[in-house]
């Protein structure tokens, strides 16, 4: 492990940052409607806007393609269905933003996406730093 605490930190908020621009300001009413069904075009288009993000973060610290493309394609994965599993969830439950429910989802869907940061903060230290 070569990365310093800085450098591990400094890509963790990339990404967080990336995170916030990427699910508050650069979604779609076409990422947002219908996002209780599984094979939904728009989802995949959400998570695909997310790796873009990320690809950027990893290219700036100078991660192998190979590394960039393997935690991409899982980012993708996860992150889509980090968000069908709220979804669906939301929907089942009919969850508006005036129910504690509705608050928890969000903040459970949030967590995991950040924790997907910290998985990938991890496999750069292990698998890709210089």
């Amino acid at each position: 492990m070569t990365a310093s605490i800085g450098a591990v930190f400094l890509m963790l908020c990339l990404l967080l940052i990336k995170h916030m621009f990427a699910d508050y300001y650069l979604q779609t009413p076409k990422m947002l409607s219908g996002r209780g069904e599984y094979f939904h075009l728009g989802r995949a288009q959400h998570a695909a806007v997310h790796v873009v993000g990320s690809v950027v973060v990893f290219l700036v610290f100078g991660a192998p393609l190979s590394f960039i493309l393997i935690v991409g394609a899982l980012e993708w994965f996860i992150h889509f269905n980090i968000d069908f599993i709220k979804a669906s969830y939301s929907d089942k439950k009919r969850l508006e933003p005036t129910q504690p429910a509705f608050w928890r989802a969000a903040g459970l869907d949030q967590l995991m996406h950040n924790l997907t940061y910290v998985a990938m903060v991890w496999a750069w230290v292990t698998f890709a730093a210089a």
